[in-house]
């Protein structure tokens, strides 16, 4: 882990060498104080040398001047090197999220990833800022004050000195205690910041169905367990300080009772003993400065441990043999393929489908059946347990992800907008395109007309997950999309099942116009959309029940004639 850590440092060589330099400086300056105050009371004030006196005054006020400009130094360019560490973290994280498959998402929410890539990342970049120059400065100062206590006396230095191994002690046993309770706060307040996110996205279901005081409920739920994580790190913050605050000032007595007996036995005489006081915080509060150091240090080590949690976390990967493919030409075969999500074992079972080329496939069934699942594998979103899954007779496990993906795509009945405009979501089909081809494909999704009606036109920004728009606008942006793709294999899971039939309609003449030319897998639960399709099959627990076209399935009047029964006395 301190190896990774470290590593964060390498592009900011030269402002971290410029900032430990600073804070040597800073701490060695510190030590000419007390020794100014002793040459005065030893020598220039009984020789009532005022000439000196204002010398060495004047050296020190030079001295604190070059001091705040370090200072400022450590302050500004000291914290920008931490943000910039912090940020490339956060680019690190964000990059590697990218890489991970669905699965990752189906078991982290996405307000415990945010709060990592948040409050974690501050706390670390607070540390990889702080830390060192806080370790450096009070290591020097205890070091320069230490020596300097000794040049002064001794065995009064060595008397103060038995009290360090004390403190290390209870700070070392106390230390665990408050990693552990810090650790327990930051995974309360990732449950918050996930319960947040929810709740607000949720914002307008709420409201519909009137549930505001359910969701307070849910609220104070994990508010409760943060407030209860809370209260036990900040008790063993508060055991670690106040032990360790006892022990220092136990210094102080102690510098006072043993001083004081040294003065009066004439061991050290009154300038020294007057540097000693002064010279004795200089030791003191680095110290504690190293004990306040141990809390930032334990909630930045967490948050790196959390960090790398989500790092170490298993990317997607082409296989060793896996090339690319330019267009596919759309056939798909599946060869005993079984998967299960997580526990669940048997999603499908030994499943086995031949989907030719340009032809539209269409898959029926309950709920919970397995059919989404088989659009989420032909994508490789998730790696079967068993059997094959072919594209134009080659093993997606030999094709790249990126080269598959490119060619493949999607209309859910969930879709995704982003808070972006018009025009900017369209092109998330084909990034490189130009603004002719988005409008082309606007019109062959029957949107067109609509955009021009809006006072700013494309860009026109829709909000968050296209807020501002209505559910067959959204479907219809979202085929548009895909028309500006172009893919060779088209799935479309429930695309029109969310839509009044005035807008599936609409709908359903832009997806027969996207379908042309495609390999299509159609998931369809009116089943009067797809009763055209080439091939049927009717998924239940996770097995092909029935396969053939429309006509052939209602002639076996078997599981497909019942839905088609149910489907028609729906409408």
């Amino acid at each position: 882990m301190l190896k990774k850590f470290l590593s964060y440092y390498k592009p900011h060589k030269l402002i971290f060498t410029l900032d430990m330099s600073a804070s040597f400086f800073m701490s060695v300056i510190g030590i000419f104080y007390p020794i100014v105050l002793r040459k005065m009371l030893n020598d220039f004030i009984p020789d009532r040398n005022y000439k000196l006196i204002i010398t060495f005054a004047l050296v020190l006020l030079g001295l604190y001047f070059i001091r705040m400009w370090l200072n400022y130094f450590i302050q500004y360019r000291g914290h920008v090197m931490g943000v910039k560490m912090q940020a490339q973290m956060r680019r690190d994280m964000f990059s590697h999220l990218q890489t991970l498959p669905y699965s990752f998402y189906d078991d982290n929410e996405t307000g415990k990833i945010m709060s990592r890539m948040t409050n974690d990342l501050f706390d670390i970049s607070e540390l990889a800022h702080h830390g060192p120059e806080n370790v450096l400065i009070s290591t020097i100062s205890i070091i320069t004050s230490f020596t300097y206590l000794c040049t002064i006396n001794i065995p009064l230095t060595l008397i103060i000195f038995i009290c360090v191994p004390f403190l290390a002690l209870i700070t070392g046993k106390l230390r665990k205690k408050m990693k552990k309770a810090f650790m327990d706060k930051r995974i309360a307040t990732a449950e918050i910041n996930a319960a947040l996110e929810s709740s607000i996205s949720g914002i307008r279901v709420t409201k519909a169905f009137t549930n505001a005081e359910k969701e307070k409920e849910k609220f104070e739920v994990g508010n409760g367990e943060f407030v209860d994580a809370s209260k036990s790190a900040y008790k063993a913050m508060g055991q670690f300080h106040s032990a360790t605050t006892f022990i220092t000032d136990a210094f102080n007595v102690i510098v006072l009772l043993a001083g004081g007996l040294f003065l009066y036995s004439g061991k050290i005489n009154f300038a020294d003993y007057s540097a000693f006081i002064v010279s004795i915080n200089l030791f003191i509060n680095p110290v504690t400065t190293l004990i306040g150091f141990m809390e930032q240090y334990q909630t930045g080590v967490t948050g790196f441990e959390r960090f790398l949690r989500i790092m170490e976390a298993e990317p997607e990967k082409d296989s060793p043999y896996a090339k690319d493919i330019d267009k596919a030409e759309g056939c798909i075969e599946f060869r005993n393929v079984s998967y299960g999500y997580g526990e669940e074992k048997n999603v499908l079972k030994n499943i086995s489908l031949k989907i030719e080329k340009g032809k539209k496939f269409a898959l029926v069934g309950p709920s919970g059946g397995g059919k989404t699942t088989i659009c989420h594998l032909i994508p490789h979103f998730y790696d079967i347990e068993s059997g094959e899954i072919y594209i134009d007779g080659t093993e997606i496990h030999n094709i790249t992800l990126n080269s598959l993906r490119k060619n493949i795509g999607i209309v859910q009945q969930d879709v995704y907008l982003f808070n972006a405009s018009i025009k900017e979501n369209i092109l998330y089909g084909r990034l490189d395109a130009s603004d002719d081809e988005v409008y082309e494909a606007a019109k062959r999704a029957n949107i067109h007309d609509y955009i021009m009606t809006l006072e700013k036109g494309y860009d026109t920004v829709i909000g968050e997950r296209g807020v501002k728009l209505s559910g067959g606008q959204k479907q219809r942006l979202s085929i548009a999309r895909v028309f500006l793709k172009n893919p060779s294999i088209l799935i479309l899971d429930e695309a029109t099942s969310a839509l009044d039939n005035a807008t599936e309609i609409l709908i359903q003449n832009a997806l027969d116009e996207l379908c042309k030319g495609r390999t299509t897998l159609v998931v369809a639960h009116r089943l009067s959309t797809i009763k055209n399709a080439d091939e049927i099959a009717v998924i239940s627990d996770g097995k092909i029940e029935e396969q053939g076209s429309h006509d052939e399935l209602l002639a076996k009047n078997g599981m497909y004639a019942e839905l088609y029964r149910l489907s028609s006395s729906d409408r």
